[in-house]
Formats: C-alpha cells, structure tokens, sequence
C-alpha cells in the first residue's frame, strides 16, 4: 500500500506541472483489450484528452464465464484512470493512478488444486477445488505503459496495472452450497493482497 501511496504522490506532482498545458484539440479513443476477446471476455473503454499530456479513462472488464476450464470466472469490474504522457497525450511512455470496484464469483487461484482445506480446527475438512468465493473488491494502484499509432486513427497501448486489493467475500461449497468459511464474529471473509490487476493489448480508434 506504501508503494501505491509513494506512486499516486510522484503522478499528482506531474499533473500538477502539466495544468498550464492546454492542447489545440482534444481528441478521444475507443479501445478494447485484444488478449481478452478470443476468450469471449470484454475489456474495453474510452481514453479522451483534458490536458496536452494528460488524459483520463473508463474502462470496464466483463468476464460472464459461471464455468471457465472448470473454475468458477464471473467477474463484473468498473475502474477510472487519470494518465500522464511524457511526450504528448496518446503517445509513448506513461504512467497512471487507478482506481476500480469489482464485483464477482469466482475461485481464486489458490483454492485450484485438491488439497485438504480447513477454516478453522473445528470446521468441517473440504477438497480445495471444490470451494469458490462469491463477493466484491476495490482496488487502488498504479500503471505504466507504451502506446504508439498503427495509423491516423488506429493506435496500440501495451500496458500494466497493479496495486492494493481489498476483497470481501463469502466462501462457499460448490455442490453442497454450504459456506466453508462460517464465522460467528463476522458476514464477510476479508483479504488484503498487493498484485496486478490490469494489463493487456488495448487496440484504439481515434473518434
């Protein structure tokens, strides 16, 4: 969280510096991520310009996947970007700050194997892969990537995102519907990580 913090700081004196910079015209990008469509998932968004380096964008991530190579893949997330240009907006290095929610019902990556999982000593004993999590998050952290034009109005942005997540969730039993994750003292299971969230091959055309 620290090192989102000292991110977030370095990109509001850049923005900060840039106020005074005002473009000719200001132009605005639809995008979508081209790693994720051949998998039927939708990432896309749009990019517009409010200063000469700097812009902001929405973007959405769709996963309607209830089953994906058997696993569990629904994921809903919204997020907001504010980006930082070197050169000039939609074009070469940058970096961002990012904020986003996410709404799902998945199974993490690490309840994928078959190994015995126990909440506590006195809860029932499940096979891991028999276990998902159905719940939300809110994630804040920081990108950095490249983009450059493939054309007058076709441009690719090659991009990493990562940071702070804060999950809430319940944890449930796939065939018996039962939560595994019963707690007297609380609704919701909380987890706190620090990872990427975001990144890909975003294709974007110049409206």
């Amino acid at each position: 969280m620290k090192r989102t913090i000292i991110i977030c700081a370095i990109l509001c004196g850049f923005l900060s510096s840039a106020q005074n910079q005002e473009p000719s015209s200001k132009n605005i990008y639809l995008k979508a991520n081209a790693l994720f469509l051949p998998i039927g998932v939708l990432n896309a968004g749009v990019e517009f310009q409010v200063k000469e380096k700097i812009t902001a964008q929405g973007d959405v991530f769709i996963s309607p996947w209830k089953s994906f190579a058997g696993k569990y893949a629904q994921v809903y997330m919204m997020g907001f970007e504010g980006r930082y240009y070197f050169q000039e907006a939609f074009k070469h290095w940058y970096v961002g700050a990012n904020i986003s929610g996410a709404r799902y019902i998945i199974q993490k990556y690490n309840y994928w194997s078959d190994d015995i999982f126990q909440y506590t000593d006195e809860s029932p004993t499940y096979v891991s892969s028999d276990l998902y999590q159905d719940g939300y998050s809110v994630m804040i952290g920081a990108t950095v990537g490249y983009q450059f034009q493939l054309s007058d109005r076709w441009n690719m942005d090659l991009y990493i995102g990562g940071g702070s997540i804060q999950s809430f969730y319940k944890g449930y039993h796939k065939e018996l519907g039962v939560r595994y994750d019963t707690d007297p003292t609380r609704d919701y299971n909380r987890s706190g990580e620090f990872l990427p969230y975001k990144g890909g091959v975003m294709i974007s055309y110049k409206l």
